[in-house]
């Protein structure tokens, strides 16, 4: 599957950074980070991927998917958690 951004076509393997994102801010969780810091993490291992794996050639298309992708793992990740701790409570 591909998806046209901004001239550069993304393939199925650039937005598989997401579940990366989401494994890196689950490592610093369970070394202690803050809960508070873990969406900014989130957001800045989106950025640094995106400027550096997937636009590298364009740090303001980088910047853009990158934000859109640590706001993705920070949506998954808090809607994923939500889900479990409700099962939890059950």
């Amino acid at each position: 599957m591909k998806i046209r951004l901004g001239g550069k076509l993304l393939e199925v393997y650039d937005v598989v950074l997401i579940p990366l994102i989401i494994g890196m801010v689950e490592l610093l969780k369970m070394y202690g980070m803050s809960r508070r810091l873990l969406p900014i993490m989130a957001l800045i291992f989106g950025i640094l991927g995106g400027i550096f794996y997937i636009y590298p050639h364009d740090p303001k298309a980088g910047i853009l998917v990158g934000i859109m992708m640590g706001l993705s793992a920070s949506g998954l990740y808090s809607g994923g958690k939500a889900v479990v701790e409700k099962e939890v409570r059950q």
